[in-house]
C-alpha cells in the first residue's frame, strides 16, 4: 500500500515537471496558429496597444536561462527570471503607451498607467523599491515622457536615479554597466541612461547630465564601433580598448539606436551637441539600412543573412528610422526602411496582439539567447513605432510634417 502511494506520488511529481516544461511550448504552438493576419495598421495598433496595456500591470516573466527541460529546477534555484530585466521591459511599454496617448484619449490606459505608478512609487514621489542597477534609468525616462501626469511629483525618484548613475561613473568618466564590472562598457548602457540624462538635464538645468550622455556616446563610438561599417560591438574593455562580444548583435544596435535617437530628439537646434549627434544619426542610419532584410526585419546577428530575424531589433531600429527621417538628406530612405520594419512586425503578431519572435535575454558577453518568443520590450517599441508613424505620416489631423506619399518624403 505504501509502495503504491509512493508510486502515485512520484508519478504525479514527474507529470507536473513534464507539464511545466511542455506548457510554454504548447501555448506558443497554439498562439502561433494564424499568426500575422493583420493587414490594417489601425486595427493592428489597437490590438498591440491593448496587449501592451494588459502587460503593464502583469508583465510576463522573461527567462534568464535558455533551458527548456527541467525548468522547475531553475525556478527552485531562483534562476528562472530576474526582476532587473523587468525595468526595461516595463519602460518600453510605458514609452509605447505614452506615444499612443499623444493622439488618443483613453481613460482605461491612463488608469492602468496610474495604477502602475502607484505600485512603483510612494505618495511623496520616491521609489517603493529603489533600482539597484542603471537599467532603472530607462524606466525613469519613460515616466518623464508621460504627458498626462505631473512629472515633477516624481522628481525625488528621478534624483535617486541620477545619484545611482553618478555612483556608477568609472575612472574613465563614463558609466559602468555594473559596479562589479568596472572594466567594461556595454552598448546597452547607452540606451539605458542617455535619454534619461538628456531629459533630466534639460528639465532640471543640469548641464553635467547632458555632458555625461554625450561623453558616453562619444566614447563608445570611438572604441566600440566597427569603423568601416559603424555598427557596435557588445562591449569594450576600458584598459586596452579591445572590443568584446559580437559586432552586429541586433539588440545591441537597438540599444545604441535608442540612446542616440532619443537623446538627439530632445536637444534643441541651438544646442552645441545637436549637430554632433545628427552626424552619428545619419551615419548609423545608412549603416543599419545596409543590413535590413528583404522582409523588412533585422536579424539577431545583422551581418549574417542566415541568422534568424529578431523582432526586438526590428522594432527598435524601426523607431530609429522613423525619427531619423526628420533629417532631409536621408528622409526618403529612412521612411521606406521604417515602413518595411512595421510591415514585418505585423507579419509576426499573434492573434491576441502579442508581437512574437524576439530574441531572449543575453546570458553574458558574447553569449546570446537561442530562444525567440514574446518580449514586452518589443511590444512597447512596436506600439511606439506605429503610433508615431500614424500621427506623423498618415492620419493625424495636426500633422507635424508635410508628407508626400508618392516620393515617400516629408518636410517641416
Amino acid at each position: 500500500m505504501i509502495y503504491e502511494i509512493l508510486s502515485i506520488f512520484l508519478f504525479f511529481i514527474i507529470f507536473i515537471v513534464i507539464m511545466i516544461d511542455l506548457n510554454p511550448q504548447i501555448k506558443n504552438w497554439i498562439f502561433r496558429i494564424h499568426i500575422g493576419r493583420y493587414e490594417d495598421k489601425n486595427i493592428w495598433n489597437n490590438a498591440i496597444t491593448k496587449k501592451g496595456t494588459d502587460w503593464l500591470l502583469h508583465t510576463p516573466k522573461i527567462k534568464v536561462t535558455d533551458n527548456t527541460r527541467l525548468v522547475v529546477i531553475d525556478m527552485l534555484k531562483g534562476n528562472y527570471s530576474n526582476n532587473t530585466i523587468q525595468h526595461w521591459q516595463e519602460a518600453s511599454l510605458l514609452l509605447g503607451l505614452s506615444e499612443y496617448l499623444k493622439e488618443n484619449t483613453d481613460k482605461e490606459i491612463e488608469n492602468a498607467i496610474l495604477n502602475y505608478l502607484n505600485k512603483k512609487f510612494h505618495k511623496n514621489g520616491k521609489w517603493r523599491v529603489i533600482p539597484k542597477y542603471i537599467d532603472g534609468a530607462i524606466l525613469a525616462y519613460a515616466i518623464m515622457k508621460l504627458d498626462f501626469i505631473n512629472n515633477d511629483e516624481y522628481k525625488a525618484a528621478f534624483d535617486e536615479i541620477w545619484n545611482l548613475i553618478s555612483d556608477h561613473i568609472g575612472e574613465d568618466g563614463t558609466v559602468e554597466y555594473r559596479k562589479f564590472m568596472k572594466s567594461y562598457r556595454y552598448v546597452d548602457t547607452i540606451g539605458f541612461i542617455c535619454p534619461f540624462l538628456v531629459s533630466y538635464g534639460l528639465k532640471y538645468k543640469k548641464e553635467e547630465c547632458i555632458q555625461l550622455a554625450i561623453k558616453q556616446i562619444r566614447e563608445f563610438e570611438t572604441y566600440g564601433m566597427l569603423n568601416k561599417y559603424f555598427i557596435p560591438c557588445h562591449v569594450y574593455k576600458i584598459e586596452n580598448k579591445i572590443p568584446l562580444g559580437l559586432f552586429g548583435w541586433g539588440r545591441g544596435l537597438g540599444w545604441y539606436a535608442i540612446g542616440l535617437i532619443d537623446s538627439w530628439n530632445q536637444l534643441t537646434e541651438d544646442c552645441e551637441y545637436k549637430k554632433e549627434l545628427e552626424k552619428s544619426v545619419k551615419r548609423f542610419a545608412s549603416a543599419a539600412m545596409n543590413f535590413q532584410q528583404e522582409n523588412g526585419s533585422w536579424n539577431w546577428s545583422v551581418t549574417r543573412n542566415e541568422s534568424r530575424s529578431d523582432s526586438s531589433t526590428t522594432a527598435t531600429l524601426g523607431w530609429f528610422m522613423l525619427n531619423a527621417a526628420k533629417i532631409q538628406d536621408i528622409s526618403e530612405s529612412c521612411l521606406s526602411s521604417s515602413k518595411s520594419a512595421i510591415n514585418y512586425l505585423m507579419m509576426v503578431t499573434r492573434r491576441n496582439g502579442a508581437v512574437d519572435f524576439s530574441q531572449g535575454d543575453t546570458k553574458d558577453i558574447g553569449v546570446y539567447s537561442t530562444l525567440f518568443d514574446i518580449l514586452p520590450f518589443t511590444q512597447g517599441f512596436s506600439i511606439r513605432c506605429i503610433n508615431y508613424y500614424l500621427s506623423n505620416f498618415k492620419l493625424s489631423s495636426i500633422t507635424k510634417y508635410e508628407f508626400d506619399e508618392d516620393k515617400e518624403i516629408f518636410k517641416k
